[in-house]
């Protein structure tokens, strides 16, 4: 139970420096949270927990809605390029902290160290991991931009921002799991397992996603004076109110 409630605070503090991050710094306190976002995801996914009933789950998927949350809220505002744009920021990030941190870990420690280990266990995963969590990376957020702006075609309005964003987001987090759960786990546990990890997974993600809904309807209310500037882009790109 102490993971139950812990848990429900620690998705309320996310969500409240999400909000602070964007109403502190603006469109580039966007940017910044998704190149850390990236970041602490993967970290965070190496720790698994126990939840209600004996469900086992790893950490990072609040993480991971809160980018879907950026790339939308960016789709909303700002048009499906800075979206899109971001994805590759985000996309750069997690690539350069996964070669790096491997070369990293070549070096030789001193006999004194006290890092090497620790970094090993959480720096060193396997390729496989680390491929899967790129190549889902990739997939589902631009996934996520392209079904944004489809759906906004027909539910354009303002106050259907609820559909547009849990539409985009449920889709692109099960395409997520789904390439993730297939590259790193396949052939690793039997079907069964397999399936719960997947489910569970999926499940989780779609209840933060319903739970960051409102955060979003605040994050879009904040205004900034960058908001006022003329943007070259397509009218199908930015927001319709």
């Amino acid at each position: 139970m102490f993971n139950l409630l812990w848990g429900i605070l620690f998705v309320v503090v996310n969500f409240g420096f999400y909000l602070l991050c964007y109403r502190l710094f603006g469109k580039k306190g966007l940017y910044a949270w998704v190149g850390v976002a990236t970041v602490i995801a993967n970290i965070q996914v190496a720790k698994t927990i126990a939840m209600p009933f004996d469900i086992v789950m790893t950490l990072g998927n609040t993480m991971y809605v809160t980018l879907y949350m950026t790339s939308d809220l960016l789709n909303e505002k700002y048009g499906r390029a800075e979206a899109r744009h971001a994805v590759w920021f985000g996309f750069f990030t997690l690539l350069m902290t996964t070669a790096i941190m491997q070369m990293v870990l070549l070096f030789e420690p001193q006999e004194t160290d006290i890092a090497q280990s620790s970094l090993e266990t959480i720096f060193g995963l396997m390729p496989r991991l680390a491929l899967g969590s790129l190549t889902a990376y990739f997939i589902s957020q631009f996934l996520d931009v392209r079904l944004y702006a489809w759906i906004r075609k027909y539910y354009s309005s303002s106050r259907q921002l609820w559909v547009r964003s849990n539409g985009s987001t449920m889709v692109s987090s099960f395409v997520d799991t789904l390439v993730f759960c297939t590259i790193a786990f396949a052939g690793t546990y039997d079907l069964r397992v397999w399936t719960e990890i997947l489910l569970t997974t999926y499940v989780v993600k779609f209840l933060l996603t319903g739970a960051g809904t409102p955060i979003l309807y605040i994050a879009r209310s904040f205004k900034f004076a960058e908001d006022d500037l003329p943007v070259h882009t397509s009218p199908d790109t930015r927001s319709v109110s």
